[in-house]
C-alpha cells in the first residue's frame, strides 16, 4: 500500500502528528508521498515530497479540518483516490478520525479493515467551465443588506422566484455545513439528491427543496444592477450579473472516503453537541 499525506501547516500540533504518522508508516514499511507544503515543514523527510497533483497513492491521509479535506479532494476525486480524514480543525463533519485514535485506525488501514464510502458531487457551470463541488454552491449579494432576485428552475420547470439574501445548492455532504445553518435539512449521504436552500427569504412560502440529483438546476439573476457572488466549496469564487444563469448538475466524479464503521447519524449528533 502506498499512502500520501496532505496537511494543514499552520498548526504545530498537526505538523507533530504528521511527523509521528510518517515514523509509524515507515516502521511498517509503507511507501509514502508527502505533499509539498508538508515536506517543507518535515525537512528530515523532504525526499518523500510529491505535489498532491502528482500523487499516485492508494489512499491519502488528510490532516486538518473540512477546509483541508475539500481542497485535497478537488484534486484527488478525479483520480479516484480515497481520503482518510483526521480532524485537526473544529467540528469537522467530513473528518473520520480524531487525533487520539489515529494509530489504532492506521493499524486497521494496514490490515485492510475498512470500506470506501462514495459521496455525490455536483458540477456548476460558471463562465463556460464546469467546476465540481462536494459541499455546496453559495450565491450571495455583493452588496451587504441588499437582496437577490432569482428564478430557480428544475429540469426547465420554474419551481420558485426567490427574493432572498442568497441561495445555497447543496449536496447531502454539504447538508451539515452552511445549508444546515440556513435552515436546510440534514440529508443522509446515501441519498442521491440535491438540496436548494434560500438564505433569509422575503416570502414565507419560499422553503428548502430536495430534488433528484439527476436533475439540472438553473438559477437566473433577475434584478438589473444587482451583482452576485458565487462561492464554491468555500474555495472558488465567481461573479454574476443581471440575466446570468448558473447551471448545476450531478457530477460524473464522486468523492471517496475511507470509513471504519457506518456511523453517520451518531457522528453528526456528537459533532453538533461538541460544536
Amino acid at each position: 500500500m502506498k499512502i500520501g499525506i496532505v496537511s494543514r501547516t499552520d498548526k504545530e500540533e498537526a505538523i507533530e502528528l504528521d511527523r509521528n504518522i510518517v515514523k509509524y508508516l515507515l516502521a511498517n514499511h509503507v511507501e509514502i508521498e508527502l505533499d509539498t507544503s508538508l515536506a517543507k515543514e518535515l525537512e528530515e523527510y523532504s525526499d518523500l515530497e510529491t505535489p498532491i497533483e502528482d500523487m499516485t497513492s492508494d489512499i491519502v491521509l488528510c490532516v486538518g479540518g473540512d477546509g483541508t479535506v475539500l481542497n485535497a479532494q478537488h484534486v484527488l476525486s478525479p483520480k479516484k483516490i480515497p481520503i482518510l480524514s483526521i480532524n485537526m480543525g473544529t467540528v469537522g463533519f467530513l473528518t473520520e478520525v480524531d487525533p487520539e485514535d489515529i494509530f489504532e485506525c492506521l493499524d486497521k488501514l494496514l490490515s485492510y479493515d475498512f470500506f470506501i464510502e462514495e459521496r455525490l458531487q455536483l458540477d456548476v457551470l460558471c463562465d463556460d467551465k464546469w467546476i465540481t463541488v462536494l459541499n455546496e454552491l453559495v450565491l450571495m449579494t455583493s452588496q451587504p443588506a441588499k437582496m437577490l432576485n432569482l428564478r430557480v428552475s428544475v429540469d426547465e420547470e420554474v419551481v420558485d422566484e426567490v427574493r432572498a439574501d442568497g441561495l445555497i445548492v447543496s449536496t447531502p455532504s454539504g447538508s451539515t455545513a452552511y445549508s444546515m445553518s440556513a435552515g436546510g435539512p440534514i440529508v443522509d449521504p446515501r441519498v442521491d439528491a440535491a438540496i436548494i436552500i434560500p438564505i433569509c427569504p422575503f416570502k414565507l412560502n419560499t422553503r428548502p427543496k430536495i430534488v433528484p440529483a439527476e436533475s439540472t438546476i438553473t438559477v437566473k439573476f433577475l434584478k438589473e444592477g444587482k451583482q452576485a457572488i458565487g462561492v464554491l466549496d468555500g474555495v472558488s469564487r465567481e461573479n454574476f450579473n443581471y440575466m446570468d444563469e448558473v447551471k448545476i448538475r450531478k457530477s460524473d466524479n464522486a468523492a471517496y472516503f475511507v470509513r471504519f464503521k457506518k456511523n453517520f447519524y451518531n457522528s453528526v449528533n456528537n459533532k453538533l453537541i461538541v460544536g
